[in-house]
């Protein structure tokens, strides 16, 4: 697939980065871009090469202004309306199934829709510019396709005044209530988000895998159920070559070496 509104790069230490490049529309969440971003997370999973995702944006100010309001009102039927908004489960889905650690760089303001494309991913760093909202409600819309994350990642009482209020908190802020892992300056964020891609890329791609896997499955099971799971998940990674190299390296206070089996 070509892309148009988004840039995808992987590297020599096995990161993956996709870039929002919109501009002129603050990276609107429209079905083009929408569907790029699906297709670019979908290339990630299938290259053995990437074992990490940086998801940040070109835009000087701006992650992404959230979904196409010039969508929601359109004269179209109602059931295409419907099938383009499919596009964001599917996307989230995605971003939680993709067996590799994601992280998001909130190099700009993240809004609306987007709150839930970086929630989706495993990490978020934030720059100390950025501010994160959900103002659907001022405009007579409500955050229906992303309330299920962010009640998944903040407390109740916070994410119902973000989807009632509808105002902005600063980085900060987000950082307090659990919303973003950390706050760095902007002029050197992309070393932050660096060390942390190069870092994830270094793990085991198997048990990652396995791991990224069990945190997607679980998060929805009652507990006894999550206990089970966990439990053969554990005894199936006893059986990989990746974890008998991991302990020996460790003993022989060396680098292991991945084989992926």
């Amino acid at each position: 697939m070509t892309f148009e509104k988004i840039r995808y790069e992987a590297d020599e230490a096995m990161v993956a980065t996709i870039t929002l490049d919109d501009p002129d529309t603050r990276n609107a969440l429209g079905p083009e871009l929408l569907e790029e971003l699906i297709a670019a997370f979908e290339r990630a999973k299938a290259d053995p090469a990437v074992r990490c995702v940086v998801l940040t944006s070109s835009h000087d100010k701006v992650f992404s202004a959230g979904g196409n309001l010039a969508g929601f009102a359109a004269e179209v039927p109602l059931v295409h309306k419907h099938h383009g908004i499919e596009q964001f489960p599917r996307l989230f889905r995605t971003i939680g199934q993709l067996g590799k650690p994601s992280i998001c760089a909130a190099n700009g303001h993240v809004l609306a829709g987007s709150l839930g494309v970086a929630l989706a991913c495993d990490l978020i760093v934030a720059s100390d510019k950025a501010t994160f909202g959900t103002p659907e409600i001022n405009v007579g819309v409500f955050p229906f396709m992303i309330m299920a994350l962010i009640y998944r990642n903040i407390g109740r009482k916070k994410t119902n005044e973000l989807l009632l209020l509808g105002e902005r908190i600063d980085a900060k802020e987000a950082e307090r209530i659990g919303l973003v892992n950390k706050v760095v300056p902007a002029k050197g964020m992309e070393y932050e988000v660096r060390l942390w891609a190069e870092e994830l890329a270094k793990k085991s791609p198997l048990m990652m895998r396995l791991g990224k896997d069990a945190m997607y499955r679980q998060q929805d099971m009652a507990f006894d159920d999550a206990l089970a799971y966990l439990q053969h998940n554990l005894t199936l990674s006893f059986s990989t070559e990746d974890i008998q190299e991991g302990v020996k390296a460790f003993f022989e206070k060396r680098e292991p070496e991945w084989q992926g089996r």
